[in-house]
């Protein structure tokens, strides 16, 4: 989870000002209040999350120790890619995230069959993101969902709205899963290099390469 500190400030002779932080991670924001208090001169101290949420010191330190066992900071990459010929898809995703003190790189590729459009499978792919992140028990978090589908993420976001009835079914389900499972999701809508990874693996489930597996990355 990403935070941003907003504190009030009073100097000696009793001039006060606020000010906001660019947004941090929530471990980093919480050693940098640490030190903001330790000046004696922060009247007021608080985070706030992506979703305008508040949060105190106590608040942020017990909701950092509950998941320090538990997958957090979750980005997840998703693309998917359709074969008009054959009517066949591949689906990809990436997902990185934090467990233990550790951070790690979940990628997963499947085909499929019975879908009619680039934009299905790019549907299908962000629901099969959202499968993974249930096996990872990703459960009451904020996540990152970052693909290249305009589509996709501007309908999700609730910026366009859902005509097509075969799409409108998958923006459901997907909402429908991500409700049971607690999850805030942010959609970002990214240039197509960005998702590299994502379309590698769609294009490999395409060829018939299945890929699936997770590593440890070094953790910077």
């Amino acid at each position: 989870m990403k935070v941003r500190i907003d504190w009030s400030y009073q100097s000696p002779k009793g001039t006060k000002a606020f000010f906001q932080s660019e947004e941090l991670t929530a471990a980093h924001a919480l050693l940098m209040a640490e030190d903001i208090q330790k000046t004696g001169r922060a009247k007021s101290l608080e985070f706030v999350d992506r979703f305008d949420s508040s949060w105190t010191v106590k608040e942020l330190k017990a909701y950092l120790k509950g998941i320090e066992t538990e997958p957090h900071n979750v980005t997840v990459y998703f693309d998917g890619g359709f074969d008009k010929d054959t009517g066949r898809a591949g689906l990809g995703c990436v997902i990185y995230y934090e467990q233990s003190g550790k951070a790690y790189r979940l990628r997963q590729n499947v085909e499929a069959a019975e879908l009619s459009s680039n934009n299905e499978a790019e549907y299908a792919a962000l629901h099969m993101s959202v499968l993974e992140l249930e096996r990872l028990n990703v459960h009451h978090l904020p996540v990152v969902f970052r693909g290249d589908s305009n589509v996709v993420t501007n309908q999700m976001s609730g910026e366009w709205p859902v005509y097509e009835n075969d799409l409108s079914r998958w923006a459901d389900r997907i909402d429908r899963s991500l409700e049971k499972l607690g999850i805030q999701a942010q959609y970002e809508l990214i240039p197509r290099k960005a998702n590299a990874e994502a379309d590698r693996l769609a294009a490999q489930a395409l060829r018939g390469v299945d890929i699936s597996g997770t590593m440890e990355l070094e953790k910077l």
